[in-house]
């Protein structure tokens, strides 16, 4: 346990630990609003909210970082996650919709009589949570079985993923699916017969960061093992991984698997905190922010990828209220100045500053 993180690892692994169970609720339930130290709620949202980002974008980094596959479709996955949790809180509601129904109020807007065979499980907890695990990662083994035997890869490969994303917002936006058309989920009322109010949403942040340094660990161990040098030799020379006799597909298709489920986690935790899903969420924009944040954090670190979350949703949502007209500018400019300047990212550029000072 030692050699995975270091003393100084596990410590900042504690440490982060405590910030999410202890020290936001404290700072945001306990501490009265007119103090200088309470944490807002809008605060407490938007950090939850880029924690579920942080997920995604270490599951980015295991697929692109370390075992070279850039996935622009990763929305997908998030989104199949949120849909999954948003049907359960949509049976949560009750009769307390504007219909007074047991059916969601759209399905009563649209005249529909029962509910579709995929919201079988919808009103179980732990069998809708099953499905944000077992939808996405079926989606993404049987996509990438076929897609990785093919041996299709680089931008050929980023573009399918797109494309499979693309088409499944479509998809969903059509009222006939059952997922709420261009509307998608909201008004969500309570979770496991819990009221979704701010002491639920700061439970929800906490689980957030909670998760994410469970994932972290879990991520850092993948790479330390014998299957994470492979995923790595597979990422800077697939040829010769198969000729020392192993299987690339078997490797890329089982990371492949675990980043989408990962999204997906991601995606369950995101819904009920925002309190809203939709197909926009699938949006070919959506899943290159993902890879943006992996860029701009540094690629093949773990740790890099979370910071550029934080960093580039944190630039996000100042730059939205204080310059909207910008920010597209903004994201746009980062990534070039840090394809150009900063192959290594952020990280990168911290390491450098490192050895330099110590030089």
């Amino acid at each position: 346990m030692k050699t995975l993180l270091g003393v100084k690892g596990w410590t900042a692994v504690a440490l982060a630990i405590a910030v999410f169970a202890i020290v936001i609720p404290l700072l945001n339930l306990v501490l009265p609003a007119d103090s200088a130290l309470h944490l807002g709620d809008f605060y407490v949202s938007l950090i939850g909210k880029i924690l579920c980002y942080a997920i995604c974008a270490l599951a980015m980094d295991l697929i692109w970082g370390y075992t070279g596959i850039l996935s622009l479709g990763h929305g997908l996955f998030f989104s199949l996650g949120g849909y999954g949790m948003g049907m359960y809180l949509m049976r949560q509601i009750g009769r307390d919709g504007q219909y007074k129904s047991d059916m969601p109020d759209f399905m009563v807007f649209l005249n529909w009589k029962e509910f579709p065979w995929h919201w079988a499980l919808s009103d179980s907890f732990i069998g809708q949570m099953l499905l944000v695990l077992l939808v996405p990662g079926a989606l993404a083994f049987v996509f990438g079985w076929f897609a990785f035997r093919s041996r299709i890869k680089g931008v050929y490969f980023s573009i399918i993923t797109q494309a499979l994303t693309y088409a499944a917002m479509l998809l969903f936006f059509r009222n006939e699916t059952g997922f709420g058309g261009n509307n998608g989920f909201t008004d969500f009322k309570r979770i496991m017969g819990i009221p979704i109010d701010q002491h639920m949403r700061v439970i929800l942040c906490a689980l957030s960061g909670l998760v994410l340094v469970g994932f972290f660990v879990m991520s850092r161990a993948i790479v330390n093992s014998k299957y994470g040098r492979v995923l790595q030799a597979i990422r800077d020379a697939e040829s010769r991984v198969m000729f020392t006799g192993y299987d690339p597909v078997a490797y890329k298709l089982s990371i492949w698997t675990l980043s989408a489920v990962m999204c997906a986690v991601a995606g369950a935790l995101y819904v009920p905190q925002v309190g809203i899903i939709n197909p926009g969420e699938m949006s070919p924009a959506a899943s290159i922010e993902m890879a943006i944040w992996a860029a701009v954090g540094g690629r093949g670190t773990l740790i890099g990828p979370i910071v550029g979350a934080f960093f580039v949703n944190g630039a996000k949502s100042w730059f939205t209220v204080a310059f909207p007209e910008f920010w597209l500018y903004f994201l746009g400019a980062l990534f070039i100045a840090v394809t150009l300047f900063l192959p290594n990212g952020l990280i990168g550029l911290l390491r450098r500053a490192k050895k330099e000072s110590r030089a």
